[in-house]
């Protein structure tokens, strides 16, 4: 029987602590988030926690990019799958909203770790990283939206990513406090008036699938 590698046992248990400190950090945040505190709420002792990490900012890193690594790609099915441009934006407007309810939690920190970039260069890298694999993301929606509608999409993928992410943020605010009972609501809507804005205009005469 193979012995497993060391470097991959020391990977494979610094994931098994990155998924364990994920709710400690989604709970408190990045600022109120101690190495000791995430050890206190997991089956770790400080002491491991420490061993795999130098310090919190190096773990919280970690487990944001595990995190969004993941989250990047549930999206794929839905381009993959649609066959038709009002299909594609359902599915992804449902899917923004599913991740909401399930893990608004892990979006507030990483909305936290990117204010923080602001403030701690050692964290800048990495969110840029993080950023730019969430732009791909939405670019992939944006293109294959284009393309089921016959037209050329009229952002760049900056913008388009922007647009999104403003709303998308904008539906986790308001269901994190409670304040907008119909967030997820909204936000279903505004992805239905907001991809059409990143196409260009269809002249007139011309026609366009859906």
């Amino acid at each position: 029987m193979a012995r497993a590698n060391p470097v991959d046992k020391h990977d494979a248990r610094r994931r098994a602590l990155a998924d364990s400190a994920l709710q400690t950090l989604g709970e408190l945040g990045y600022a109120r988030a101690s190495l000791r505190e995430i050890a206190q709420n997991s089956p770790y002792s400080h002491g491991v926690v420490h061993y795999y990490f130098a310090d919190k900012l190096e773990l919280i890193v970690y487990c944001v990019r595990q995190y969004k690594a993941v989250c990047v790609t549930r999206y794929d099915g839905a381009v993959a799958d649609a066959t038709t441009a009002d299909g594609l934006v359902a599915a992804f407007a449902d899917k923004l909203c599913e991740t909401i309810v399930d893990e608004a939690p892990m979006h507030r920190l990483w909305y936290d770790l990117r204010a923080q970039s602001m403030f701690e260069p050692n964290l800048r890298e990495a969110v840029g990283q993080i950023d730019r694999t969430l732009e791909d993301m939405v670019w992939r929606v944006v293109t294959r939206y284009a393309d089921l509608t016959g037209t050329a999409v009229a952002l760049s993928p900056h913008a388009a990513y922007g647009m999104v992410d403003g709303v998308f943020q904008q539906a986790l605010l308001g269901f994190l406090t409670g304040d907008d009972p119909h967030a997820l609501d909204t936000l279903r809507a505004e992805v239905r008036d907001l991809l059409p804005l990143t196409l260009r205009p269809v002249p007139v005469g011309a026609g366009a699938g859906a």
